[in-house]
Order: C-alpha cells, then structure tokens, then sequence
C-alpha cells in the first residue's frame, strides 16, 4: 500500500500536469482568434483552400466560384446586427466573439457536408459557446420573403430552431447534443426566446471524439426545405482537461483524510 508521502507526491504530481495540460488546452481551443482579418471583415473560403484551423481544430469550407456561395464554415469579426437578410449573412447577433474577442466562427448549413470540426486524435470537447446570427435571429424574430415570422402573427405558433451538434469516432456516432437557437413552445409567449448572447453548450457528455457535426432543423420548412436561413455562430471551442488526473487527486485527497482521521 502507498504510504502517505508517496500518495501527496503523487498528487502534487497530478496537479502539476494538470496546470500543464490547462496552458495546453488555452492553445488548444478554437477561438478563432489566431486568425487573421481586417477590421469588419470575415473569410468565407473564396481562396478555395477548402477550409482552415484553429487552435488544434479543421473547419471544412466548400466554396463555389461560379456562384460566389460557401457552405460549410466561415469566420468573422463583423459587428452588424442590426440589418436583415443575406447581405449580412457573417454578423453574429451578439455584436462580437465570445468575452469580448474579435474574431468567431459562422456555419452555414446548407451544403451536402454538414458543418464539420475535426479534432487531431480522439479527444473530449469540454463545451463551445453558441448564438445566432444577426441574419437568422432577425428573419426568425421579424419574417421575410423567404421565412415566417416565429409565433405567427398571434405570438402562439409553436415554433422552434433547433442545433443538435453529433460526437463522432471514427465512423462511430457517440452521441447527440441539442439546442434551441429559438423556442417558441411555451404556453407563456412571455418565455418565448431567440438566443441573442454566447449560451455555453457543455458537450462533454459526446465522450472521446475525432469530429463533431452540425445540423440545424426548424418548425418552418418549405417545398425546397427550410426556410430559416441556416446560419449559426460558434466561438471558443474547449478541450477536456485530464480527467482521469482530476478523478486521480480527488481520489487521493480522499485516501489522506481517511488517513488522517
């Protein structure tokens, strides 16, 4: 059996990796940051490169030149959010990134590869933060041409958009994450929402991964599909920290107060 100075060392020990392994997931997480943009400005994949990286994290882009459109992910530092429709399709409704950074992620889910981040090696993402864009909150909250009004025109239509964000390992689904961008379901129109601030979404529950997909679905739909524009935002992307460490000092602590008793 341990004795109780091998048992604290070995915590001391845990604890070190774990101050460690909190810088590594700094530089690990995808906070869009380490990307370079002008002033109001955003990438949408127009280079062609087919997507790009941050922190340790590959987003996928399609760009089509012979219709200036992309589908997969973009990035951003554009602050409107106030001018509807598609001219303003990069603006997250939050007015910036997440804690007050410049730069975040926009998905638009349109295209025949869903929005896709990829993970160098199976990893557990801590959490993201997720909101809406100015362009779907806007539609969602106002109508357009193409999207009706959430609620209808009494406020009781029960409408909803909704995020389910799939943990995959290889070619193995681990699981499901979903969240309501909008929820118009409460019997009190009063609790009626459009996420209009970064919410964190905890996705740890996904387990080890090496991707996490993106799709988005809605109450209003129509003969070409759905008619809410398919954007969301995305900011500050968290690696899990050793957790098997965590688990290790908690175990260990508990030992020496038995101990000690």
């Amino acid at each position: 059996m341990l004795g109780k100075e091998n048992m604290l060392g070995k915590v001391l020990a845990c604890a070190v990796v774990l101050l460690l392994a909190g810088s590594v997931m700094a530089a690990d997480a995808a906070n869009f940051d380490d990307l370079t943009l002008a002033s109001e400005s955003y990438w949408n994949g127009s280079d062609e490169s087919g997507g790009f990286t941050s922190g340790v994290v590959d987003f996928n882009n399609n760009y089509n030149a012979a219709w200036a459109s992309w589908d997969g992910w973009s990035y951003s530092n554009t602050t409107d959010t106030t001018t509807p429709g598609y001219t303003n399709q990069y603006s997250a409704y939050t007015g910036g990134g997440q804690g007050g950074s410049s730069n975040y992620g926009v998905a638009y889910t349109g295209g025949a590869v869903p929005p896709t981040a990829t993970l160098p090696a199976a990893m557990i993402v801590n959490s993201a933060y997720i909101t809406n864009t100015t362009y779907a909150a806007l539609s969602m909250r106002d109508g357009d041409a193409f999207a009706k009004q959430f609620g209808g025109s009494s406020g009781n239509d029960e409408d909803w958009f909704l995020l389910t964000i799939t943990g995959k390992n290889g070619a193995a689904t681990t699981g499901t994450v979903e969240f309501y961008l909008a929820d118009y379901r409460f019997a009190d129109n009063d609790l009626d929402y459009i996420v209009d601030e970064w919410t964190q979404v905890d996705l740890s529950g996904l387990g080890a991964v090496t991707s996490l997909e993106f799709t988005l679905t809605s109450t209003d739909n129509g003969a070409w599909g759905m008619n809410t524009p398919a954007y969301f935002a995305m900011d500050t992307m968290v690696p899990e920290p050793a957790t098997m460490c965590l688990l290790g000092i908690g175990g260990g602590l508990a030992l020496l107060r038995r101990r000690k008793k």
